[in-house]
Formats: C-alpha cells, sequence, structure tokens
C-alpha cells in the first residue's frame, strides 16, 4: 500500500514508519519542517497543496498532534483554540480533504490519547480534543464507506517519559513499537469507527 504518514518524524512516528516498511508498504512521510512532504495540517490551504503532491494513496495515518498542558484555571481561550487546531481540526481536514485523494478500499488512522478517558491534571484541553477525535471517528464512520476510519489511543510512550513523564504520573507506558501495532491493525484490517486502546 502506498501511504501518507502525518508526523512520521516523532517518536511514534518513526515506530510507525519502521513497522510499516517492514512490511512491505511505501510510506511517504508528512512534517512540519521535514519529510517526504512538508505541510502544516493546520492550514487547510497547505493541506490541498500536500494532497496534490502526493499522488495516489491508500491510506493516511496520522501520528502527530499538538496540545497545550496547564491549569485549567490558567489556560487561555487560545490555548484550547490552538489544541483543537493542533490535534483535532487539523485531522479533521486530512478525512475531509482526503476522502476525494484515498482509493475507495482505503482507510484514515488518526490519533486520539488515554487522557480521552484517563484525565489528568493540566491535562484539560488535550482530553477535550481527544475526545473531539474519536466523536469524528465515529461519525465518519457511516458515511466514508467503502472507506475506512479509526483512532489509535495510546498511553504514554516510554520514548517520550524525559518530555512528559512528569504529566502521567502513576500510568504505566508502553514502547512505541506496541502503538505502532495498533497502527498496522487499522491499516491492513477491515473495521471501521473502532478506537485502538493501547495501554
Amino acid at each position: 500500500m502506498r501511504i501518507l504518514l502525518v508526523g512520521a518524524g516523532g517518536t511514534l512516528g518513526g515506530a510507525v514508519n519502521r513497522a510499516l516498511v517492514e512490511r512491505g508498504h511505501e510510506v511517504i512521510g508528512v512534517g512540519r519542517s521535514g519529510g517526504d512532504l512538508v505541510c502544516d495540517v493546520t492550514d487547510p490551504e497547505a493541506v490541498a497543496r500536500m494532497y496534490g503532491q502526493a499522488g495516489p494513496l491508500d491510506a493516511v495515518a496520522v501520528a502527530a498532534g499538538d496540545a497545550v498542558f496547564g491549569p485549567l484555571t490558567e489556560l487561555s481561550a487560545d490555548d484550547f483554540a490552538a489544541t483543537f487546531r493542533g490535534k483535532a481540526l487539523g485531522q479533521i481536514e486530512l478525512v475531509r480533504q482526503g476522502a476525494r485523494h484515498v482509493a475507495e478500499t482505503g482507510s484514515f488512522t488518526l490519533v486520539s490519547g488515554i487522557l480521552t478517558e484517563e484525565p489528568i491534571v493540566a491535562g484539560s484541553a488535550a482530553s477535550a480534543a481527544n475526545g473531539a477525535v474519536e466523536a469524528f471517528v465515529r461519525a465518519a464512520a457511516i458515511e466514508l464507506p467503502p472507506r475506512r476510519i479509526n483512532a489509535v489511543s495510546p498511553t504514554v510512550a516510554e520514548e517520550s517519559l524525559p518530555a512528559y513523564g512528569p504529566f502521567f504520573a502513576g500510568m504505566e507506558p508502553v514502547p512505541a513499537s506496541r502503538v505502532a501495532t495498533a497502527y498496522v491493525r487499522s491499516i491492513e484490517g477491515a473495521q471501521t469507527g473502532q478506537v485502538y486502546r493501547v495501554r
């Protein structure tokens, strides 16, 4: 399959990239500042240009999303807006436009996260955005067939503990390679409207 992978240069994206390449897929990596294609997925015009450059696709997968962390009473309206753009709206735009570029038998795999179900202090914006992603996946699944759409919802990756460990006290991390297996399941499988939780 020919797969567009957004966030291919990140910790999770790198693991997903390796897993897909090892299984014989062609991966087109997308990043904000590097990769096979460069794109800010929060900009609809940039997304349109990216799809024009990418050519025919069998799947689109997302392994990146920005969120602002901080105490609820200290987060601004702009912090929430930035989190929704970075985690939810960008992914929705990839699907909205991508439905015209992905093969009829193709799929979309988005990313949410454990904070949808297990909130933490300072994570309210991320929890809200993750919940929006999962709700969108369920809704889009009834309109996209025969194309499929799923989400992967991981806990914190072991490799990300130096940066995010303090936020996830008491939560057991998992290797990014384990999270990558859920992407393989979503892309190569037959289910749609699912949230694959990796804990």
